[in-house]
């Protein structure tokens, strides 16, 4: 099972996919994003995504009780002033496309409404992402199913019966190019929360590609999921914390970004296959396994025991299961301690 992104493919036997989202981390400043963007390719990623919204097409202007944040990073500000601190310019958005493809990273977006998707088709994304918050919008997202493109669905908020009715209604659409990203829509989340065995279970579940949304600190998590079947991992990324901004505190910088790659393509390797066989190198290791040896001197005729020949290494002897086949034998000649015991010794 596997899925192409423009030059790239996504599946089990592909190296894993690695996404660095932009998000709000250009603090409305386009020369910030072009450099953000040059980061990204340098420190390793795959794919830039960005977010396409306004403050009008995800929320409305209201500062009611409904409408004011709680118990995350942004406490006290409106939805609505969020949104207008964190969105990226849509006039932007086709010069930052222009800017990655010339840097052969792939670019796409999470769309939040129609608008956004008919906005992003007359760019020609070759994929959409679904924000977690965004996955019960069944409407929604018919619409992006509809345009034939693959679907990256995060599902932080999602129960599984969330997660099945998003995934059916691209089903419906005639769309079953959709990729699931275990996710913990908290901000940083919790590293106790990852619960990444899950991803092996979503994967079995709903039969998809399954990868990662991460918003822990640091790139443990992002790691640990390789060994567990992520095959696309998402982070949040920004030249440097310390220019603040909404996403600044769980974002990664480059210097992280890139040591992160380096480990999940370390990971990759060392995963390698189900294999029995040596390698050479192996091979060339057996020699010091433990074999038979003569570890006293013996006459002719005297008997063989577990005194004058044990198992020790290195491996130039008989296989130490032969040693109980042995001990009583008589030695056909003279041998000097410290000789591989063969067969051939035995009189």
């Amino acid at each position: 099972m596997k899925i192409k992104i423009k030059n790239k493919y996504i599946g089990k036997q592909e190296p894993c996919f690695i996404i660095a989202e932009l998000s709000a981390n250009h603090l409305q400043k386009f020369e910030l994003a072009v450099d953000t963007i040059k980061a990204a390719k340098e420190a390793g990623a795959d794919a830039i995504k960005l977010q396409t919204y306004t403050p009008d097409t995800i929320t409305i202007d209201s500062d009611n009780e409904y409408f004011k944040i709680r118990g995350t990073l942004w406490e006290g500000k409106t939805l609505y002033d969020l949104y207008k601190e964190a969105y990226t310019p849509w006039e932007w958005q086709p010069k930052l496309q222009k800017l990655a493809e010339e840097l052969n990273l792939i670019f796409f977006s999470s769309a939040f409404d129609k608008t956004a998707v008919d906005f992003l088709e007359n760019l020609n994304v070759p994929a959409y992402k679904i924000a977690s918050f965004e996955i019960t919008d069944i409407p929604l997202i018919e619409y992006i199913a509809s345009k034939g493109k693959l679907i990256i669905m995060s599902t932080g908020i999602a129960t599984l019966a969330d997660i099945e009715e998003a995934v059916n209604a691209c089903k419906r659409m005639g769309n079953e190019q959709v990729i699931l990203l275990k996710c913990t829509s908290a901000y940083p989340a919790p590293i106790e929360e990852a619960n990444l065995l899950t991803i092996s279970n979503m994967s079995e579940t709903f039969g998809k590609i399954v990868g990662l949304s991460d918003h822990t600190l640091g790139s443990t998590v992002a790691i640990a999921s390789i060994a567990l079947g992520a095959k696309v991992i998402e982070k949040h990324f920004i030249l440097d914390r310390n220019l603040g901004g909404p996403d600044a505190a769980f974002s990664m910088e480059p210097a992280e970004f890139k040591e992160m790659v380096k480990s999940v393509r370390d990971v990759e390797k060392a995963l390698g296959k189900f294999s029995y066989e040596i390698s050479e190198k192996v091979e060339k290791s057996r020699v010091f396994a433990r074999s038979l040896f003569v570890v006293k001197d013996i006459k002719a005729g005297e008997l063989i025991s577990e005194e004058n020949v044990k198992s020790i290494r290195p491996g130039y002897g008989i296989h130490p299961k032969y040693l109980k086949e042995i001990i009583g034998k008589k030695i056909r000649k003279d041998v000097n301690k410290g000789t591989p015991f063969g067969w051939g010794l035995i009189g």
